[in-house]
């Protein structure tokens, strides 16, 4: 068996080719996967429609409604940065249950990837940076509400705060939210609930791994979660454009790695999603993204092989 992936055509979608946006990318990186052969017909899942009734459990059903509906402010929609369109509905709905697919198959298994999802700066009432649902939170919550999961932890390594998803579960003490992030970036006014660890501008791949090292182990042993969602955003990379850190290919390879193993030798499924990465090249964001997969079905196999 292969590692579970999941993925849907609709993940991109038309749209406007000049925006900053790379919506291209997911179609890129499943049809970079297919040509590494880490995913095919017998490991990539697509998921089904995303019930609205799991959505608002986490999200305001006034916002989710508006958004569906077409009726955000302009203001909204400036702020989350997506042009509004009936294809941007079904595609952000179908990513946000993508994630909960991804969920169920990592307690199936122990371990599966995303090809999507990541969207973190989406807070319960409004959206923001691209991000319109935070399937990180949806999935959380559905995992404790549910009794799927006693505690979990999400562990957010995209280059910024994941500050919709800190928002969500400041009050929750099921939830444990970290995020490493680059302080120096995007967003401006940062959460000061969770655990926040500062990647310092220019930080390169030893340093990184370095202050992985420091903090994940002690926050695994410290809190024991019994599922990790893992937030392996590429624009940590010294090419992406929205980043200011210097990790290389081998360097996010590491990253990822090491995390999944870790995660995994202890014992705990882990759900893995994208995050950001910011190229005008759609196929070079695509190719960082799928350092991710690439790491987890390296230790997939060593795994199986064992």
């Amino acid at each position: 068996m292969k590692l579970p992936l999941v993925f849907h055509p609709h993940y991109s979608i038309p749209f406007p080719e000049r925006h900053r946006f790379p919506m291209a990318k997911f179609q890129r990186l499943a049809e970079h996967l297919q040509a590494l052969g880490i995913m095919d017909e017998s490991n990539c899942h697509a998921p089904a429609p995303l019930s609205l009734t799991t959505l608002m459990r986490a999200h305001d059903p006034g916002y989710v409604q508006r958004f569906i509906r077409g009726q955000l402010t302009l203001q909204e929609v400036k702020d989350i940065g997506l042009p509004w369109s009936e294809w941007l509905v079904e595609r952000t709905l179908r990513a946000v249950s993508g994630t909960l697919l991804t969920v169920e198959l990592a307690l199936q298994h122990g371990l599966a990837c995303h090809l999507a999802g990541g969207t973190h700066h989406a807070f319960p009432d409004r959206g923001a940076g691209f991000c319109i649902f935070n399937d990180l939170a949806v999935a959380a919550k559905s995992l404790v509400d549910s009794g799927q999961a006693k505690k979990v932890l999400i562990l957010d390594c995209d280059v910024h705060q994941g500050d919709g998803t800190i928002a969500f579960f400041e009050q929750d003490p099921r939830v444990i939210t970290v995020s490493f992030h680059c302080e120096d970036n995007y967003p401006v006014a940062k959460q000061s609930a969770g655990i926040n660890v500062h990647v310092p501008r220019g930080t390169n791949d030893g340093e990184y791994l370095a202050l992985l090292e420091q903090h994940v182990p002690a926050l695994l042993q410290q809190h024991r979660p019994d599922f990790v969602l893992y937030d392996a955003g590429a624009d940590v990379h010294i090419e992406d454009r929205l980043g200011h850190v210097h990790l290389s290919d081998a360097g996010i390879l590491a990253r990822d790695r090491y995390v999944i193993d870790l995660v995994m030798t202890a014992e705990v499924p882990i759900a893995c999603v994208i995050g950001g990465g910011y190229d005008h090249d759609h196929a070079k964001v695509a190719a960082r993204h799928g350092l991710l997969h690439q790491a987890a079905s390296d230790v997939w196999q060593q795994r199986n092989a064992q």
